[in-house]
């Protein structure tokens, strides 16, 4: 079974980040905002959400603690204090290098041996998250019309 095979792979995964991150008090969603923060910069908790593929009731309070571990700041947007935008502190830009080692341990925890592989399962995966996707919102919609 497929599903559960992507199941128990996503489980394990996550459980590595897991073990990897402990030691630094970090959980691996609190992680996964630090990276795209490094990548991409300032983001408003809205389009965090969207990347990170979260819903605000889960978004908020991680974020929230991250802003009193001093990783990250939350400011809302002069030109529209409707919007909050999230921004790495001095001490979440510091923790990129601490945390350098982890990718490539994940990296070598998939087994994949190469860059190519690594890359093709990639592409695999968010073609598979794309197409389920679109999917579930069909079944959404047909569930509307009957």
């Amino acid at each position: 079974m497929i599903c559960f095979s992507l199941y128990a792979a996503s489980r394990a995964t996550s459980q590595a980040y897991r073990k990897l991150l402990e030691p630094l008090g970090l959980t691996y969603p609190q992680y996964l905002v630090l990276v795209v923060l490094w990548n991409d910069g300032q983001q408003s908790v809205k389009t965090l959400g969207e990347v990170l593929q979260l819903d605000s009731g889960t978004l908020s309070p991680l974020l929230k603690r991250m802003a009193e571990a001093g990783l990250i700041s939350r400011q809302r947007r002069a030109g529209d204090e409707r919007v909050v935008d999230v921004d790495l502190t001095e001490q979440g830009v510091a923790l990129r290098s601490e945390l350098s080692h982890i990718p490539s341990r994940i990296a070598a925890g998939t087994g994949l041996g190469s860059e190519e592989s690594g890359a093709a399962l990639l592409r695999t995966l968010q073609h598979l998250t794309e197409t389920m996707q679109a999917t579930a919102d069909q079944a959404d919609a047909q569930g509307k019309k009957d």
